[in-house]
């Protein structure tokens, strides 16, 4: 018994320990992509065969002029599989030791597809994609040294059915592998196929006119299918930017010498706010000034509020399924010392409160949305706040109460009935006229 449980213990413990730390960092909150690169603009390092060349192009366009530089050459890694494919890997995971880029984007395999031509048994199907998930890691782990993000594009769907089934053989493999190394895996075969999921040379360009997409190999793809393959990419990074420049204003995500940088108006604010400050503590006790700044509840915690500006991102679904990020505006006017007395006060419970009931919301992009329900004056001074538990919404909803109903309404059942007369209108209360039969049963 004994030695069933240490070896179900130890099961437990090398499932654990087989599912790297990238796997588990993925979904735990934070930005995908560091929110302070250097300079405020981020490098991206393109790595891989003839499609990264491709594809190079078409993200060079997509991102000109919006804080990312794209590296001018791309890294070659013609394959995975080659017989020097481990001269290779190891010269990549030395370039990318001090590479200073912030972002990567791999697309390999075409090539190696061909080193499934001869696997045909499942025995050596499985040691195949051992070998080529073993590979996939090495490449992955060493992009991302350095808390470097990398997006890793699988291959697209191909004319021939053999070329296609290995495709989608090698894509399996890289998916899981980018799951488990904390990587972006952006699917290129499903953004491709035409409508009934088969191949297709032709389909909508990114402006939605019908053009030729793919190369006459049938795996590579045309100028236009480049572009089209680098706005899925440029989609994904996009996303993830916008999260990273959101969570810049965070306090807790850079020290004061990063929010200086990244924020100088609101820093501006603070030393303005503590300057005031300092002022109107040194001036305590005095006339002019300092008495205006503490006007109010006379205790000086009321002060002017001075008008604040800020913005937020909101993601809104844009066309063809994507998300659009815009920024709004949020403004906060200047309010006198005098009314932030006035809603600060403290209220009586003889009469309703000036500010009311505050009902809280969340909208997208983080921003809480805080409102306020002032109850409307009584015109009888005299007449106290009813209490919440004796409202007809608790004691019909909430006890289960019913309500006695007014008299001579149609859902009064009294008997005898209640004749209504001109006094009952008046507001005097209504005169009993018995009806027929004495005992008040019903006919």
């Amino acid at each position: 018994m004994l030695r069933a449980l240490l070896t179900l213990a130890l099961s437990a413990l090398l499932i654990v320990r087989a599912v790297p730390a990238g796997a588990q960092e993925q979904g735990l909150g934070g930005s995908f992509i560091t929110p302070f690169p250097e300079n405020d603009v981020y490098q991206v390092q393109l790595v891989g065969d003839w499609l990264a060349e491709g594809l190079l192009g078409g993200l060079v366009q997509a991102f000109s002029g919006q804080g990312v530089s794209i590296a001018p050459k791309r890294y070659d890694l013609p394959g995975l599989m080659r017989s020097n494919s481990t001269t290779e890997l190891g010269a990549l995971e030395q370039a990318f030791t001090s590479d200073p880029s912030h972002i990567a984007i791999v697309m390999v395999g075409a090539q190696d597809r061909y080193s499934l031509n001869r696997r045909r048994s499942a025995e050596n199907i499985d040691e195949w994609r051992n070998e080529y998930a073993a590979r996939i890691d090495r490449v992955m782990r060493a992009l991302r040294k350095g808390n470097r993000a990398v997006y890793w594009i699988g291959l697209p769907n191909m004319r021939r059915w053999q070329d296609n089934e290995r495709a989608q053989r090698m894509n399996d493999v890289i998916r899981e592998r980018a799951y488990l190394n904390g990587v972006r895996y952006i699917d290129a075969y499903a953004s491709f196929i035409d409508e009934n999921g088969g191949y297709s040379d032709w389909g909508p360009d990114i402006t939605g006119k019908s053009r030729r997409l793919r190369d006459r190999d049938g795996v590579h793809f045309s100028e236009a299918g480049y572009l089209k393959l680098a706005h899925f990419v440029e989609r994904e990074l996009k996303r993830d930017i916008a999260q990273a420049r959101t969570e810049r204003s965070i306090p807790l995500a850079g020290d004061s010498a990063e929010q200086s940088r990244v924020n100088p108006e609101k820093v501006r604010l603070r030393a303005e706010e503590a300057a005031r400050e300092r002022a109107a503590k040194n001036a305590k006790g005095g006339s002019g000034s300092a008495a205006l700044a503490n006007a109010g509840n006379g205790d000086g915690s009321a002060r002017d509020q001075r008008l604040e500006t800020g913005k937020v991102d909101i993601r809104i679904p844009g066309p063809e399924g994507t998300e659009q990020v815009v920024t709004v505006d949020i403004v906060r006017p200047a309010i006198p010392a005098s009314i932030v007395a006035l809603v600060t006060r403290k209220q009586s419970n003889d009469k309703a409160a000036s500010m009311g009931d505050v009902l809280v919301d969340q909208i997208p992009g983080g921003l809480t949305v805080m409102s306020s329900i002032t109850p409307a004056r009584n015109s009888d001074p005299t007449r106290r706040r009813m209490s919440p538990t004796q409202s007809a919404y608790f004691r019909v909803l909430e006890k289960g109460e019913r309500l006695p109903p007014k008299p001579g309404r149609a859902d009064d059942f009294t008997w005898p009935r209640v004749q209504p007369t001109a006094s009952a209108q008046a507001g005097e209360p209504p005169a009993m006229v018995p009806g027929d039969g004495s005992t008040g049963s019903n006919r």
